[in-house]
């Protein structure tokens, strides 16, 4: 059992909805709809160009867990400016690129800010990147082998989880062990279009593989019935569990 103490504890919790809407109406209309189905709502770039920060604030003052997805990634003393602000933003999750002085610097403001409430995520490798992608990046080897040493940086620094592809998870839980959160995006249920997505994962294999947060947008939000659909993925992960 996970000892962290941002590990969910139900089915609904462990889901995620990315608000990748292009206003904050829109946005409104999705957790109108999504409401009490979802554990948390990540807002990510688009959104928060947006008006999405003043929303994500609203959105953890009417006690929603919030996921801000910023993938900070800047010199120590810009980072470190940059956690002290979120900190006081009521967010539970914000994502830190899983740059070793990056993190490092992360962990000391959220512990110069006393937040204990706020999870920071080491951001792995995009599920949106191949192997080919990574190598005209200029990386060599596998991209599980990048997650893992990336992972082990996150824990070194004292993140308090790691974002990786779910066909990552069960490799990641076994290095790990059950002291960081695992998020995994890229998620899609049975039937589902991987869209931009390379690494997929449906919900019931990811939570097999370990992870504990399902990032699922697409196929909910996109739905003709965004409640049936975020229904469906939770019963999948509870039958899972």
């Amino acid at each position: 059992m996970l000892m962290n103490r941002f590990a969910p504890t139900t089915a609904i919790d462990r889901l995620v909805l990315p608000l990748d809407v292009p206003n904050v109406d829109a946005a409104r209309t999705l957790v109108a709809a999504t409401n009490g189905r979802v554990g948390v709502y990540k807002i990510g770039m688009e959104l928060q160009f947006a008006g999405g920060l003043d929303y994500a604030c609203e959105l953890a003052g009417d006690g929603h867990k919030v996921f801000l997805d910023v993938k900070l990634l800047d010199i120590d003393n810009t980072v470190t400016q940059a956690v002290k602000n979120i900190a006081k933003m009521g967010m539970t999750f914000v994502t830190i690129h899983a740059y070793p002085k990056t993190m490092r610097a992360a962990v000391e403001a959220l512990r110069e800010a006393d937040a204990p409430d706020l999870c920071l995520l080491g951001v792995t490798v995009l599920t949106s990147m191949s192997e080919d992608d990574l190598a005209a990046a200029g990386y060599r080897g596998p991209v599980a082998n990048l997650v893992e040493a990336r992972a082990l940086d996150a824990r070194t620094a004292g993140m308090g989880g790691i974002v990786c592809a779910a066909t990552e998870a069960d490799r990641m839980r076994a290095i790990l062990g059950d002291d960081m959160v695992i998020v995994t995006p890229g998620i899609r249920p049975a039937g589902s279009a991987a869209g931009d997505q390379r690494r997929v994962m449906t919900p019931a294999d990811a939570i097999r593989a370990g992870s504990d947060y399902l990032v699922v947008g697409r196929p909910i939000s996109k739905a003709a019935d965004p409640a049936a659909a975020a229904d469906a993925v939770v019963t999948e992960i509870a039958a899972a569990l």
